[in-house]
């Protein structure tokens, strides 16, 4: 699965973000799913923020729990993040540009950021269900919740989809989420078996 997104500023179209599958690999002697995030913005963008984003996140192919989780950022600002889970002992390590933080705790069937999202469309939904996973960053690991707000017909670059439109909880989330008060996300997924996003 590919799935192309044009991020826009109000209406300016500022860059463009690509969900994907890649072909399933073997990690830490498990077989995972891997699902990348890549994220760029325009070149007029650019010389404003510039943002060149990649994060891969790998499970169990049964979405049991993540398995590793990794983020790049070369943009305005960099980051080097690797996250390594233990199931044994239950802990995720966070390190960023190869320094390490000392492990956490996480809940059974914790996933990161990014495979959660794929989770979530395992679930069946309809209005007013919600949907509780938790999901760690591996610094800290947090109840992810997300609510079916309501069922309707969206168009999407002329094209008119059934859709369910679900509403994760923002209150854990930092960045630029803690400095809008009344922040919401909303997402539009089709309201088949695929539960294919189509608007962010």
């Amino acid at each position: 699965e590919k799935l192309t997104f044009q991020v826009k500023w109000s209406f300016i179209p500022a860059g463009e973000a690509v969900l994907k599958i890649l072909p399933i690999e073997t990690i830490q002697g498990v077989t995972s799913y891997h699902f990348v995030m890549i994220a760029k913005t325009y070149p007029l963008i650019d010389l404003f923020y510039k943002v060149r984003d990649r994060i891969d996140a790998f499970t169990d192919t049964g979405m049991i729990h993540s398995i590793l989780y990794k983020k790049q950022k070369k943009g305005k600002s960099k980051k080097n993040v690797v996250v390594t889970f233990n199931w044994e002992k239950q802990t995720t390590q966070y390190s960023n540009q190869g320094k390490k933080a000392k492990p956490i705790v996480i809940e059974p069937g914790s996933f990161d950021p990014l495979s959660v999202f794929y989770a979530f469309r395992l679930y069946d939904l309809k209005v007013g269900k919600k949907l509780q996973i938790p999901v760690t960053d591996g610094k800290k690991c947090v109840g992810g919740e997300a609510t079916v707000i309501k069922r309707e017909k969206i168009t999407v670059v002329n094209r008119t989809y059934d859709t369910f439109l679900v509403e994760p909880d923002l209150k854990h989330i930092g960045g630029v989420f803690e400095k809008s008060k009344h922040a919401k996300l909303e997402i539009w997924v089709t309201a088949d078996t695929q539960k294919i996003p189509v608007k962010m």
